[in-house]
């Protein structure tokens, strides 16, 4: 179905075009939809993210790992502050693109980038596509990816849509640099990689559920932490 798309990074372009496809369809049909089911689905969303993160989390456990990665990743993120950098990559981006407007556009946007970027299937995908050109794992993420932008953009508004540039741009990115990660893909790597970024996962569920309440972007320097630790 995709073999006119088998080259490197042809996963990651199936990827944003399945988060456009669901961007749109949740505008075009989000107009339909009360507020009430809007938040109805967003509250679904948030549920269906925490347990994702919950059981990713559980499936490769260690308590050390998690403390060390959460609270290393969090000091650099912290002091290089990259949720400030996203959240003026969105306003950038609001401007850009005519949304001025658009009171919800920002958060919408990071709320979404993070959904969609964070997660051992991100790294892992792209680190396949251009080491083993197999494309499996990011097609599987981009299917997931198109039901939660669609349900997203239905709830939170249009700035969702333009998740689809931090996930070329993140996913872009790893499959550029893979061959330098590769050493460092170790099974052990991978396993400590999906812990921590099921964790990460887990956390913007409950900013869905319950507003910004942690700095999601703050806390990716984690997942290099849990790649190194052994």
């Amino acid at each position: 179905m995709f073999e006119g798309l088998n080259f490197a990074g042809g996963g990651t372009v199936i990827n944003v075009a399945a988060i456009l496809a669901g961007g749109i369809i949740g505008l075009t049909g989000g107009k339909f939809l009360t507020e009430r089911i809007q938040q109805t689905l967003q509250m679904a969303c948030a549920v269906a993210v925490i347990f994702i993160g919950i059981s990713g989390t559980l499936e490769n456990y260690s308590t050390m790992l998690l403390i060390a990665s959460l609270i290393g990743g969090g000091l650099v993120g912290e002091i290089i502050d990259i949720d400030g950098a996203f959240e003026k990559f969105g306003v950038w981006l609001r401007g850009k693109s005519g949304n001025d407007g658009d009171a919800k556009f920002v958060d919408a946007f990071v709320t979404a980038s993070l959904t969609v970027c964070i997660g051992a299937m991100a790294v892992i995908g792209a680190i396949n596509d251009r080491l083993l050109h197999d494309q499996t794992i990011l097609i599987a993420k981009a299917a997931l990816d198109l039901i939660i932008i669609l349900v997203m953009t239905a709830s939170l508004g249009k700035g969702c849509v333009f998740s689809c540039v931090s996930v070329g741009i993140f996913q872009g990115a790893i499959t550029i640099f893979a061959g330098l990660l590769e050493p460092f893909m170790t099974e052990a790597a991978l396993k400590n990689l999906s812990c921590v970024g099921s964790a990460l996962i887990f956390c913007v569920g409950v900013n869905l559920m319950f507003g910004q309440k942690i700095r999601v972007a703050n806390l990716l320097p984690a997942l290099v932490v849990a790649i190194l630790w052994e």
